[in-house]
């Protein structure tokens, strides 16, 4: 279990990485959002890291992120799903999540563009990007994420922001700057391509974050760094 004052350090320290990045990359701080990765965490954890003055927070599993929500409904907290679609779960996203970090395919697209038009939603979304052809990752190729980004720009019922990567892990963080450099030209391309700005690029972890920060992440996805180390879920 995290404490405020354990929860307040903790953050702390992510805070302080992230300004040490932005400053080598020439960035001002306040163009990183840090998403807290709450996933198998329990409602008192996340209420002490929102007391120590964290306010987004990242869940990954439809059936353990919905109740949680309710037991914090109470809290002013601004939550992202950052986990894998299902299309059995996907209808439960909507009007409940800020943000999508992780569509990508048009099916599913079309899917929460139906549900969100229905009830008069729009869900911004971000498109999740697999850039190394891992076939354990979702995500799409740079193709299907050209196709992908085209199809959503004409689906009221969704807003894309941007690209969200999941690369590979490795235990030295600056094995996947490429990468990160990658899917920020992407990003660009697809909004020069689009003739819109596409302002969100989900990217970087505990491990790597200040790699993703250097190479222009506007929102970094920190779990172990805030809660500890977990059991995989």
């Amino acid at each position: 279990m995290t404490d405020e004052n354990t929860a307040g350090q903790r953050l702390e320290h992510v805070r302080e990485r992230i300004r040490r990045a932005c400053a080598r990359a020439g960035r001002e701080p306040a163009a990183v959002t840090l998403v807290a990765v709450s996933k198998t965490c329990g409602a008192s954890d996340v209420a002490a890291m929102h007391a120590a003055g964290q306010d987004i927070f990242g869940e990954s599993y439809v059936q353990e992120a919905l109740p949680k929500m309710d037991a914090l409904a109470g809290l002013p907290l601004r939550w992202h799903f950052i986990g894998r679609l299902q299309k059995n779960k996907a209808k439960y996203l909507t009007g409940r999540f800020e943000l999508i970090h992780s569509l990508d395919s048009i099916d599913l697209a079309h899917m929460l563009h139906q549900k969100n038009a229905a009830l008069g939603l729009t869900q911004p979304v971000l498109a999740q990007v697999n850039l190394t052809g891992e076939a354990s990752k979702a995500g799409c190729s740079r193709e299907e994420t050209l196709a992908l980004a085209e199809a959503v720009a004409g689906m009221p019922g969704l807003a894309l922001k941007g690209l969200m990567l999941l690369p590979p892990w490795h235990e030295d963080p600056e094995a996947n700057r490429g990468l990160f450099a990658q899917a920020r030209a992407l990003k660009d391309e697809l909004s020069a391509r689009l003739g819109f700005a596409l302002p969100e690029l989900s990217m970087g972890m505990s491990n790597d974050l200040e790699q993703a920060v250097e190479e222009g992440a506007t929102l970094v996805r920190v779990g172990t760094d805030l809660f500890g180390a977990r059991d995989a879920h």
